[in-house]
């Protein structure tokens, strides 16, 4: 080979080298976008909570939230997790997402019981407060990927028989939180799988924003319509068939459509993300900070405030929206990571 072939060769593979670069990058910059929406749907979603029942804005807003933003929020996770098979990465997890678990489990039993909401003061490891069966299940899903991953999309296919058959198990629930860790691994395990070109080509999509649009309007007009206020359990994972009232052969085809149906709406939220990169605050990179804390100001304000204060707040959904955005810029801001980092990441 001369040195003209050589050349050549070389800029061919130096071409595609930064064509795998950007892609991967891209896929980054895209990730990071969305999981800085999805935080803050956690937010909001958790803040319109309490007054769902009583305003059909607000339940269907509710319920639009709920299909999607933790699907999203764990597909995103998964592509985050590439480097399970690194030498230590189960150490690190444990270090990272189970210890974090330990301390905010019995943060939040002491909470609760100064709050009035638990009578005892009982700190139970087994069944995870609120939001945090999200760090017991994340944990789980970083080992499930050593069995499921290899298999590429005939693991993720059977991950999905998985959490459409976990329903039919009666005694799955909140218990080391096996229902939500089965029921919503798939889209874990397809966020793993997920590479920068995908969320390229996603992107590339002719009149991408148009579609994403049309997509979310057209879910939550449907949803409006046709969703009823006793499906709510649908959409939390933690609850099995029988226990909805579906205890039925054909239960497990809702919860396929289900997961067709969120697909679609995540796809719609994708296609929103501009073409062209752009930086948000740090509060992309503060994610669990946002995740962790919030319930306790939630939950304050649920305990504190007087019903006038509650029903006035339900009735501007102006105000709960802006609310939400401050609580997760005051959460993902420097000063709450500089004073909260050592029980969340054991860093000063």
């Amino acid at each position: 080979m001369n040195i003209d072939s050589f050349s050549r060769t070389g800029g061919i593979e130096n071409e595609r080298r930064r064509h795998r670069n950007t892609c991967c990058t891209t896929g980054t910059e895209d990730s990071r976008c969305q999981q800085q929406k999805e935080i803050y749907l956690v937010v909001l979603g958790h803040l319109i909570s309490p007054f769902k029942t009583e305003d059909n804005f607000l339940f269907t807003l509710y319920t639009v939230i709920f299909l999607f933003h933790m699907p999203a929020f764990i597909l995103i996770s998964g592509y985050f997790s590439k480097g399970y098979r690194k030498k230590g990465h189960i150490s690190k997890s444990f270090k990272k997402i189970l210890v974090p678990y330990f301390i905010f489990q019995c943060i939040y039993s002491v909470y609760y019981y100064y709050t009035g909401e638990e009578s005892h003061l009982t700190v139970n490891f087994l069944k995870p407060h609120w939001t945090l069966w999200f760090l017991l299940s994340l944990f789980f899903w970083n080992l499930l990927l050593h069995l499921f991953a290899r298999f590429h999309f005939f693991g993720l296919a059977a991950a999905a028989a998985l959490g459409i058959g976990i329903g039919y198990w009666d005694e799955a629930g909140s218990f080391l939180s096996l229902s939500r860790t089965f029921v919503f691994f798939p889209y874990f395990l397809l966020g793993f799988l997920l590479e920068g070109k995908h969320l390229q080509k996603i992107r590339n999509i002719p009149y991408a924003p148009a579609a994403g649009i049309l997509i979310l309007c057209a879910v939550t007009l449907a949803t409006g319509q046709f969703f009823p206020k006793d499906a709510v359990p649908w959409l939390l994972g933690d609850t099995s068939y029988a226990g909805m009232g579906m205890e039925y052969w054909f239960s497990g085809l809702i919860r396929l459509a289900q997961y067709a149906v969120t697909l679609l709406v995540i796809l719609g939220f994708f296609l929103l993300i501009p073409s062209k990169g752009y930086k948000w605050t740090k509060i992309g990179e503060r994610t669990l900070y946002v995740y962790l804390l919030h319930g306790f100001i939630i939950k304050t304000i649920e305990a504190a405030a007087s019903p006038n204060v509650l029903d006035w707040l339900a009735g501007n959904y102006l105000l709960l929206i802006v609310f939400s955005l401050g609580i997760c810029l005051f959460l993902g801001s420097y000063y709450i990571r500089k004073f909260t980092r050592p029980i969340i990441e054991f860093r000063l």
